[in-house]
C-alpha cells in the first residue's frame, strides 16, 4: 500500500504540474495580456504603451520563467527605475530588503485579483468555504437518496417498482441544472406562478414565496428556505446517475451464487440484502460517488450563477468574464487538486471494499 501511495502521489504531482502549465499558457496568451494591460491602465493605450506596461509588470518575460515565478520555484521579477525597486514580491509595504525572494503558489502567494482588487487567496478562501457548505448538503441529500432508489430498484428487478424508480432516475439525470433550477424557482419561489401564490392566499405562508429564489442571504446565514433550491437542483442531477449504477450493481449481486445459497439456507431477505449483497453492490457506486466531487465543481458554476450564490462557481465565472488571470489560475489549481485527491481516495476506498484488489 505504501508503494502504491508513493507511486500515485508522484503521478499526481506530475499531472498537476502539466495541467497547471497548460492553464498558465492559455491564460497568458498575448491577447489576454493585452486585454489585462488595457483594463488595468487605459483602454486608449497605444501598442507601445501596452508593451511598456507589460514590461513594467513582469509580463514580457519568457513564459517558462513567468510560470516558475508564479509557481514559486524561481525568484520573482524585480525592476529598478531611478532607484525605486518594484517587483512581484514587493507588495503590501515590503521593500526590496524585506521582501522574500520567491513568492509563488508554493509560498502561499496566489497573486492579486485585478477585478476585486484583493489577494486571490482571500477571495478563494471565502468562495471555497461557501461552496464547501453547498457540496456538503448536496452530498447529504444526494447520496442516501440515490443509494435507496438504486437498492430498491435492484431488489425488485423487472417489477413496477423497478421501472418507476428507473424512470425517475433517468429523468433527473437527463434534465440539466439550468432547466431544473428554473423549474424549481418557478414552482416554489415565484410570487406569480407555482404553488406560492396559492399557499399565500390560503394563509399557509407569511411571505409572498415559499422558498427564496436567490441564495445570496445564505452567505451570511444558511436556512432551509434560502438554501433548499440550490441543493435540490444539484442533487437531482447527480442522484439519478448514482441510483442507476447502484441498481446495476445490486441486480448483478442479487443473482450471485452466495446470495442464492443464503436464501436457500433460510436467511431472511432483509438480512441477505443488508449483510451480504449491499457491501459488494456498493463497490462500483463508491467510485461514482467519489467522482461526484469534481463534477460538483462544474455543476456549481451553473447553479451558483443562477441563484447568485458567491461560491467557487460564481468566482470562476467572474474571473473568466473579466480576464482575471491570477484568479483563473487559482481556480484551475483548486479544480486539479480536487480531481486528483478524489481519485486517490476512490482508489484507496475501492481497495478496502474489495479484498481481492487489496491482496493483489
Amino acid at each position: 500500500m505504501l508503494m502504491f501511495l508513493s507511486r500515485r502521489l508522484g503521478i499526481m504531482a506530475l499531472t498537476a504540474l502539466c495541467l497547471t502549465f497548460v492553464v498558465f499558457f492559455l491564460t497568458n496568451l498575448e491577447p489576454n495580456l493585452e486585454k489585462l494591460a488595457r483594463s488595468e491602465g487605459s483602454v486608449r493605450m497605444s501598442d507601445d504603451q501596452v508593451t511598456s506596461w507589460l514590461e513594467a509588470n513582469g509580463h514580457a518575460r519568457p513564459l517558462i520563467m513567468r510560470y516558475g515565478e508564479w509557481l514559486g520555484v524561481l525568484p520573482g521579477w524585480t525592476r529598478d527605475v531611478d532607484g525605486s525597486v518594484t517587483g512581484r514580491c514587493i507588495r503590501g509595504g515590503l521593500t526590496a530588503e524585506t521582501a522574500p525572494t520567491r513568492c509563488g503558489v508554493l509560498q502561499g502567494n496566489w497573486g492579486q485579483s485585478s477585478v476585486f482588487k484583493r489577494p486571490v487567496g482571500e477571495i478563494m478562501g471565502r468562495s471555497l468555504a461557501a461552496t464547501g457548505w453547498l457540496m456538503l448538503w448536496v452530498m447529504i441529500v444526494m447520496v442516501p437518496s440515490a443509494l435507496l432508489l438504486g437498492v430498491l430498484a435492484g431488489m425488485r428487478e423487472g417489477t413496477r417498482t423497478d421501472r418507476a424508480l428507473s424512470t425517475v432516475a433517468i429523468a433527473t439525470t437527463a434534465t440539466p441544472e439550468y432547466v431544473s433550477g428554473v423549474i424549481l424557482i418557478v414552482v416554489f419561489a415565484s410570487a406569480t406562478a407555482g404553488i406560492s401564490p396559492v399557499l399565500a392566499e390560503w394563509g399557509w405562508i407569511s411571505g409572498r414565496t415559499l422558498f427564496q429564489g436567490t441564495a445570496t442571504s445564505a452567505m451570511d446565514k444558511i436556512t432551509f428556505w434560502n438554501f433548499g433550491l440550490p441543493v435540490l437542483t444539484i442533487a437531482l442531477y447527480g442522484m439519478g446517475y448514482i441510483a442507476r449504477m447502484t441498481r446495476a450493481s445490486m441486480t448483478e449481486v442479487m443473482t450471485a451464487q452466495y446470495i442464492r445459497t443464503a436464501r436457500l439456507k433460510g436467511v431472511k431477505f432483509r438480512d441477505v440484502v443488508i449483510r451480504h449483497a449491499l457491501r459488494n453492490a456498493l463497490i462500483a457506486p463508491f467510485t461514482v460517488i467519489m467522482l461526484q466531487f469534481p463534477w460538483l465543481l462544474n455543476g456549481v458554476v451553473i447553479v451558483e450563477t443562477l441563484f447568485n450564490y458567491k461560491g467557487f462557481g460564481w468566482t470562476l465565472v467572474q474571473g473568466a468574464g473579466n480576464n482575471d488571470i491570477d484568479l483563473l489560475l487559482s481556480c484551475s489549481v483548486v479544480a486539479v487538486i480536487v480531481v486528483l485527491v478524489t481519485q486517490l481516495i476512490s482508489d484507496i476506498g475501492y481497495a478496502f471494499l474489495n479484498p481481492r484488489i487489496r491482496i493483489s
